[in-house]
């Protein structure tokens, strides 16, 4: 895994990841189409989906916009 560094960081990505997931298809957004409005790569988005990069703050903000809610949203409940 790119950038993490260990298994509590490790599982706090997941957990990012399967938020933001979450939050995307409960809003009926297709990965491709909402990385585009997220300025951000599908592929990206698709390793942050599935826990396996480190995102930076900038890329939090722009997936936290397009979904509509704030960062501090997306890190409920990591702890």
């Amino acid at each position: 895994m790119f950038g993490i560094v260990n298994k509590q960081e490790e599982k706090y990505f997941q957990k990012l990841g399967a938020r933001i997931k979450q939050l995307r298809e409960e809003r009926g957004l297709d990965q491709k189409a909402f990385a585009f409005d997220c300025e951000i790569g599908r592929t990206q988005l698709y390793m942050i989906e599935n826990g396996k990069t480190n995102p930076r703050l900038l890329t939090l903000m722009r997936i936290a916009k397009g979904l509509e809610v704030t960062v501090s949203d997306l890190l409920e409940g990591l702890n």
